[in-house]
């Protein structure tokens, strides 16, 4: 029997989690969620509209318990790599889901502004975790904030090369990157 109505949308999207792990993105349905909830499909539908903003916000949520994590532990920008490293693979369920939400995201601008806000809320915390490591940019017609869009940018391409050829050399590729923001970092610390 489904339980009443008294569930949170915290628990659906835990149980939306546990419905992509078990069922992958492709059968992963509002229909789903709700029998991994135990709950009526209305309740599902109740907070989240369509699948699409059901993947949104499990991507929003997702991100934000990565964020608070680092930023829990005080982590630098060599943690942040490392956990973006982590991610990053050819079956990775986050990046998959990620850039399925923001395919089907241009269709919706409810859903596109949902998706563009986490990813300005990306930058921002990868632009802190730079002014704290840096003070100020490296380079002087770079900016703080420039510069947390670039890395971002450059994490999600590279993501994406993960997600499409298995035999993407992800440990060489993100030591270049660690190689990098040594070298810009250095002629910071100089």
């Amino acid at each position: 029997m489904a339980k009443p109505n008294v569930v949170t949308k915290p628990e659906l999207l835990k149980a939306a989690q546990q419905c992509l792990a078990e069922r992958g993105i492709e059968k992963t349905t509002l229909k789903a969620v709700a029998e991994q909830a135990n709950v009526s499909q209305g309740t599902v539908f109740y907070h989240f509209r369509t699948k699409e903003q059901l993947m949104i916000e499990l991507v929003q949520s997702l991100c934000d318990s990565s964020w608070q994590s680092l930023q829990k532990n005080h982590a630098r920008i060599e943690e942040a790599l490392l956990s973006a490293q982590e991610r990053c693979s050819y079956n990775s369920t986050y990046h998959r889901l990620f850039f399925a939400s923001l395919a089907a995201s241009l269709q919706s601008e409810p859903n596109r502004q949902q998706l563009g806000s986490m990813i300005r809320q990306e930058n921002k915390h990868l632009t802190e975790l730079l002014a704290s490591r840096w003070g100020s940019s490296p380079v002087d017609l770079i900016s703080l904030d420039h510069w947390g869009i670039l890395m971002n940018a450059l994490i999600d391409g590279l993501a994406v090369q993960a997600l499409l050829d298995e035999e993407f050399p992800k440990e060489a590729v993100f030591d270049a990157l660690r190689a990098l923001f040594d070298f810009i970092s250095n002629g910071v610390d100089k």
